[in-house]
């Protein structure tokens, strides 16, 4: 039995004084690395993410963090896993053979899993662009709705029937984002070439004022609903653009409701919004 501790005494003691210590060293010296990674993960992360005016502080920080925790769980995976290669080589382990099977899995994964990880980096750059955030209405294309989720791989939407669709983020080549920043009143209406141009726009930007100081409304109001130009010259009208400005996702609350108060305005001041009126002649 002595014989054998000695043995061991031996070869362990040797070991520890070389292998040993510098399987310490790798530990300590990873560690530091981490640290340091992780930190400078952060910097970069908030320099890089673009603000956005409209959102709230805690908002901006929740979305910074989500992509901090990204970097760094990706960060660690990628330099633990050297760790433990380095450990198993000063324990005589042949990281050869390892390092080929995990070439082989990697090239199976890579032609297998080319479509995640293509879903993976948009999600990333959709993230980190700020393109879209949940609660903002977009439109992929055909789908459109309110984005309910956003994960690295898909982003969920809720169209206006309550559907839900599931769009990879490889998808998606175009996104046209309905509620960034804020929102727009663009109305098109006709009025009778009998009209008086003049009392046209005072009314329309009179109503669009009233509307802003709506006490139920001014919130949601950026920039009052006001005549902008004519806009054509119709078969039947006069068309004139009304342009405002709203928070986002309003503006269609904001229109439906400008609509209806220049309709009774009109109808108050005797503007005609003109039909299409069909005439027919009798032999």
């Amino acid at each position: 039995m002595k014989e054998y501790f000695a043995e061991w005494t031996e070869i362990l003691i040797p070991w520890l004084l070389s292998s040993g210590i510098r399987i310490i060293a790798i530990i300590i010296v990873a560690l530091i690395i981490n640290k340091i990674i992780k930190r400078g993960i952060d910097k970069i992360v908030r320099i890089s993410v673009v603000s956005n005016n409209f959102s709230s502080k805690e908002a901006e920080i929740k979305r910074e963090n989500t992509l901090i925790q990204i970097f760094s769980i990706s960060s660690k995976i990628a330099l633990f896993s050297i760790i433990i290669l380095m450990v198993l080589q000063e324990f005589g382990v042949s990281i050869g053979p390892i390092l080929a099977a995990a070439g082989i899995v990697g090239l199976a994964f890579g032609f297998g899993g080319q479509y995640l990880i293509r879903d993976i980096i948009s999600g990333l750059f959709i993230i980190l662009e700020n393109q879209y955030r949940i609660g903002d209405i977009v439109k992929f294309e055909n789908l459109g709705g309110v984005v309910e989720k956003i994960s690295l791989r898909m982003t969920t939407l809720r169209d206006l029937d309550g559907t839900v669709h599931h769009i990879p983020h490889g998808e998606i080549k175009e996104v046209s984002n309905y509620s960034k920043d804020f929102s727009r009143v663009n109305l098109d209406i006709g009025v009778s070439y009998g009209a008086k141009l003049e009392q046209v726009i005072e009314v329309v930007n009179k109503t669009g004022i009233e509307l802003a100081e709506d006490a139920k409304f001014k919130e949601f109001i950026i920039t009052a609903p006001q005549f902008l130009r004519v806009n054509d010259f119709a078969d039947s009208s006069v068309m004139i653009k009304i342009l405002g400005e709203t928070l986002p996702s309003k503006q269609w609350e904001i229109t439906g409701e400008l609509r209806k108060k220049l309709k009774i305005a009109f109808d108050r001041e005797g503007i005609e919004i003109p039909f299409p009126q069909r005439v027919i002649h009798q032999n």
